[in-house]
C-alpha cells in the first residue's frame, strides 16, 4: 500500500511537471531574477575566521580583552635587511615613505627610525622629555647617518626586537592602523591604493627590497587572492565537468542543458549568500563550484535514465514520465544525504561553518529541484535522441568494466574482503601517524610574495601573529606598582627564552627605558628601578600614557590603571607546539602571580585560532557520527532493512578510513580545511550506494525476490551512472588543487581521493556484501 502510494505521488509529480512546463520555467526565471538582485548584498569578509562558538570561554576572554584595549590586530610592519640604507638617498626615500603613511587618515601611529624619539633627562626642569633621535638637517651627511645607526644599535635596547635586530642588522617600522577600520573595507582601500604604491615607489627609487607583513596586510592580500580564485574555480569547474560530460554522452544538447542548469545553480548559490547577508569567506567562496560539481551528477543520472528508456522503447512521453517517477525518488535521497553531510557543519556552534553548511545544503537541494524539472522539460521540447546519442550506453569499455566487476563479485568475494581488511589495517596504521596543525597563516598561499615576507619576519623578529597576555591587578592603578612591574618583568623574561615568541612589549619596557634615561641614556641601566628610584621614574611612566599621540605605550595600560597587557608575536607553529608554549606560560603565571591578587589571561588572535582548530578536531567525530546517523535514518525510511542500511554505511566508511590513513603516511595534518573532508566526502560517496540499493530494491520486487538476479541487474544499470558520476566528481573536486591556498588544495585532493576509493567500494564491496548478507536466500535460488 505504501509503495503504491509512493509511486502514485511521483507519477503525479511527473504529470504536474510535464503539464505545467511554461509556468515552471517562468517561475524559475522569476526566482533567478529575485536572487540576482540579492547579489548587491555580497561582499568579502574583512575579519579572520573564528572557529569557536561565540559563547566559548576562549572567545569570552578575547572579547573581554578587546573591551579593555580595543582591536589588537592593527599592526603592519615594514622591514628590510640592506647595508645601503644609511645613505642620504635611501634615508630620504624612507623619510618620504613614513611621512606619507603618517599623514594617512587610516593610520593611528607610525613608529619609525626617521622620526624616532628618545627619552632624555631635563636636569633643569627635573623631568624627562622626548627628543628626536635624528636631526633632519643632517640626514644629507652619510657620516652622521652612520653615527645614528651606531647609537640605535648600541644605546637603545628599548627598541631592540621592536624596530631592529642587533645581530642581523635588519630594521623595520611599525604602522598602527586606527582600530575602528581594521575589520572594514577602509583597510583594504588604504593597503591597496595607498600603502602598496608608496612601497613600490620606495623600492624603485632605492633598489631596497621591502618586506611587508602584519595581520591587516596579510588578510587584505589574502582576500584579494581569494576573490580572484572564485572566478577561476567556477570557470574550471564548468569546463572540466561539461567536457567530461560531453566525452561520456557525445551530445551537444545534453551538455548544453547541463551547463544551463549549473549556471542557474551558481546564480542561486550567490543569491542565497546575498539573501542571508553572508560575507564571502574562504569556505563560502567554494560553494558555487561545489554546486557545479554536485549538480552535474544529477544531470548524469536523469539524462542517462532518459536515454536508457528511449533505447528500450523509443516512447518519449513514457521516458520523460519514468525519468521523474523512477529516478526522482532515488536522486532525492542522494541529494538529501549530500545535503545532510554539509548540514552537519551547522551543529558545530561555529558561525563560519554554520553559514557554509546552511547555504551549501540549501543549494544542493535547489540544484536537485532545478535538474528534476529542467531536464524533462527541456527534452520535451526536443526531438527523440538519435542512435548516435545512445551509443555510449553500449560502449565496449563500459561493458568490459561491468563484466569484470560482475565476475569478481560472483566468484571472488573472499578476495574483495581480504583486500578490504588489508586496507583497513593499512589505514589504522596511517591514522596513528596523523598530526594536528592549525595557524592563522598555515592555510595561506605559500607561493605568494607576502608569505616570503612572513618567513623574513619570523627569522628576523620571531613572527607576526599576535599573542596577548592580560593582567588584571584587581585594583585601580595596580599596574604601576613596582611589585606588579617585577612580576610582569619575570614573565617577560620567560617569554624571551621561548624561541617561537618575539621580544614582548609592555609598559615594563617603558619603565626600564625611563631608568636608562634617568642615568643619562646609559644602556647598562635599562632595567626596572629600585624602590628608592621608583617615585620619580614611575611618575613619568604614569604620565607618559596620557595625552601623548606618539606614545607607543598608551595602549598597554587601560585608563583605570587596573589592567595591563603584554604583547608578543608568534611564529607559524602547529597546535601541539602551541600547547607546549601555553603550558610553559601558564606554569610561570601560576608561579609568579598569586590568584587572590591577580587574574592573568592568555588570549590574542593566534591563540583563538589555535583553540578553534582543537575545538573542531574534538568535534570531528561527533559531527561525522551525526552525519552517518542522519544518512542512515534517511536510508531506513527508504529501505526498511537494518541489514541493507549497515551494508551501505560500512561500504562508504572504508574510503574515509583510507583517506585518513593516507593523510598520516603523506604527512597532511588535521587542520580546519582537512577536517571538512570527511563529512563532505561521506555525504557524497554514499549517493552511489543509495542509487544501487534503490534499483536493487525495485528489481527485487520485479524479479519476485531473486537476490542474485536483482543484484546484478541493479549493478548493470547503476554501474554506468556510478562510473560516470564518480569520474566527474573526482575531476570536479580536483579543480580545487588549482588553488594557491594550501587548505583548499588539500580539501580538493583528499575528497577526490576518497571518492576514487568510494567508486570501487560501491562497485565491488557493496554488491558483494549484499550477496553475503542474503546468502541463504541466494543459495535457495540455485
Amino acid at each position: 500500500m505504501k509503495k503504491t502510494l509512493k509511486v502514485g505521488i511521483w507519477e503525479f509529480i511527473a504529470r504536474l511537471i510535464l503539464t505545467n512546463r511554461i509556468k515552471i520555467l517562468v517561475a524559475i526565471l522569476a526566482i533567478t531574477i529575485f536572487l540576482g538582485f540579492q547579489w548587491r548584498n555580497l561582499g568579502m569578509t574583512y575579519a579572520e575566521a573564528n572557529l569557536l562558538p561565540k559563547k566559548h570561554i576562549v572567545n569570552q576572554q578575547y572579547d573581554d580583552f578587546l573591551s579593555k584595549f580595543g582591536e589588537e590586530g592593527n599592526l603592519i610592519v615594514i622591514g628590510f635587511k640592506d647595508s645601503t640604507f644609511f645613505t642620504p638617498k635611501a634615508f630620504a626615500a624612507w623619510n618620504e615613505l613614513m611621512t606619507g603613511l603618517k599623514k594617512a587618515n587610516e593610520v593611528e601611529l607610525v613608529v619609525s627610525l626617521n622620526d624616532l624619539k628618545k627619552l632624555q633627562k631635563d636636569t633643569l626642569a627635573e623631568k624627562f622629555e622626548l627628543v628626536p633621535l635624528i636631526d633632519q638637517n643632517q640626514i644629507v651627511n652619510e657620516a652622521y647617518l652612520k653615527n645614528v645607526k651606531n647609537e640605535l644599535f648600541n644605546n637603545l635596547p628599548f627598541y631592540e626586537g621592536l624596530l631592529f635586530n642587533k645581530k642581523s642588522g635588519s630594521i623595520r617600522s611599525a604602522v598602527y592602523l586606527k582600530k575602528a577600520i581594521v575589520n572594514t573595507a577602509e583597510r583594504k582601500t588604504f593597503i591597496i591604493e595607498n600603502l602598496i604604491p608608496k612601497i613600490e615607489k620606495f623600492e624603485k627609487t632605492t633598489g631596497i627590497d621591502l618586506r611587508v607583513s602584519g595581520m591587516p596586510y596579510i588578510r587584505t592580500i589574502n582576500a584579494e587572492n581569494m576573490k580572484g580564485e572564485i572566478g577561476l574555480f567556477i570557470g574550471a569547474a564548468l569546463l572540466i565537468t561539461s567536457l567530461i560530460f560531453f566525452l561520456f554522452f557525445r551530445s551537444y544538447r545534453a551538455t548544453f542543458i547541463s551547463i544551463l542548469i549549473l549556471l542557474f545553480g551558481v546564480m542561486w548559490s550567490f543569491g542565497t549568500l546575498g539573501l542571508f547577508h553572508y560575507r564571502i569567506t574562504i569556505l563560502t567562496a567554494i560553494i558555487p563550484p561545489l554546486i557545479i560539481v554536485i549538480g552535474i551528477t544529477n544531470c548524469i543520472f536523469l539524462i542517462n535514465k532518459y536515454q536508457q528508456e528511449i533505447k528500450l522503447h523509443h516512447n518519449q512521453a513514457k521516458a520523460l514520465q519514468r525519468v521523474i517517477s523512477k529516478i526522482g525518488v532515488s536522486t532525492m535521497m542522494t541529494n538529501l544525504t549530500t545535503a545532510a553531510g554539509f548540514a552537519t557543519f551547522m551543529i558545530t556552534g561555529n558561525e563560519l561553518l554554520f553559514e557554509f553548511g546552511l547555504v551549501t545544503s540549501i543549494n544542493v537541494i535547489t540544484v536537485y529541484l532545478l535538474t528534476l524539472v529542467i531536464v524533462p522539460i527541456a527534452y520535451s521540447f526536443m526531438s527523440v535522441p538519435k542512435e548516435k546519442h545512445l551509443y555510449h550506453l553500449s560502449k565496449t569499455y563500459i561493458s568490459s568494466v561491468l563484466d569484470w566487476v560482475e565476475n569478481i563479485v560472483k566468484y571472488k568475494r573472499k578476495v574483495i574482503y581480504t583486500i578490504y581488511g588489508l586496507l583497513l589495517i593499512f589505514s589504522i596504521i596511517g591514522v596513528s601517524k596523523m598530526k594536528v596543525s592549525g595557524s592563522l597563516i598555515g592555510e595561506m598561499p605559500k607561493s605568494a610574495s607576502f608569505f616570503k615576507d612572513i618567513v623574513f619576519f619570523e627569522k628576523e623578529f620571531n613572527g607576526v601573529m599576535p599573542l596577548e597576555i592580560m593582567i588584571d591587578t584587581k585594583r585601580k592603578k595596580g599596574v604601576m606598582k613596582l611589585s606588579t612591574m617585577k612580576k610582569m618583568d619575570e614573565l617577560q623574561k620567560t617569554i624571551e627564552q621561548i624561541p617561537e615568541l618575539s621580544k614582548p612589549v609592555s609598559v615594563v619596557n617603558l619603565v626600564k627605558y625611563s631608568k636608562q634615561a634617568f642615568y643619562n641614556g646609559n644602556p647598562e641601566y635599562y632595567e626596572l628601578p629600585t624602590s628608592q628610584e621608583q617615585v620619580f621614574i614611575l611618575s613619568y611612566a604614569k604620565n607618559a600614557t596620557k595625552n601623548t599621540k606618539d606614545n607607543l605605550m598608551k595602549s598597554y595600560v587601560d585608563s583605570t590603571g587596573q589592567y595591563a597587557r603584554i604583547t608578543t608575536f608568534m611564529k607559524d607553529i602547529g597546535t601541539q607546539d602551541m600547547k607546549k608554549i601555553e603550558g610553559k606560560l601558564q606554569a610561570k603565571i601560576e608561579e609568579v602571580f598569586p590568584k587572590d591578587r591577580y587574574k592573568v589571561t592568555l588570549t590574542g588572535k593566534a591563540l583563538v585560532f589555535q583553540k578553534g582548530t582543537a575545538y573542531l578536531i574534538d568535534n570531528l567525530i561527533e559531527s561525522l557520527i551525526f552525519a552517518i546517523l542522519l544518512i542512515a535514518g534517511l536510508m531506513a525510511y527508504m529501505f526498511r532493512s537494518s541489514k541493507m542500511i549497515f551494508v551501505s554505511v560500512i561500504t562508504n566508511i572504508l574510503p574515509l578510513c583510507i583517506t585518513s590513513g593516507l593523510m598520516g603516511y603523506i604527512g597532511i595534518p588535521l587542520k580546519p580545511s582537512t577536517i571538512l573532508v570527511f563529512s563532505i566526502a561521506f555525504g557524497i560517496s554514499v549517493d552511489n550506494a543509495i542509487q544501487f540499493m534503490a534499483k536493487y530494491r525495485h528489481d527485487l520486487i520485479q524479479n519476485n525476490g531473486k537476490i542474485k538476479k536483482s543484484v546484478f541487474s541493479a549493478l548493470r544499470e547503476t554501474g554506468i551512472s556510478t562510473f560516470y558520476t564518480s569520474v566527474v566528481l573526482i575531476f570536479g573536486f580536483a579543480i580545487f588543487t588549482l588553488s594557491s591556498f594550501g587548505g583548499t588544495v588539500a580539501l580538493g585532493g583528499l575528497i577526490s581521493c576518497t571518492l576514487l576509493f568510494a567508486m570501487f567500494a560501491n562497485l565491488l564491496v557493496l554488491p558483494a556484501l549484499v550477496l553475503t548478507f542474503e546468502k541463504k536466500k541466494a543459495r535457495a535460488e540455485d
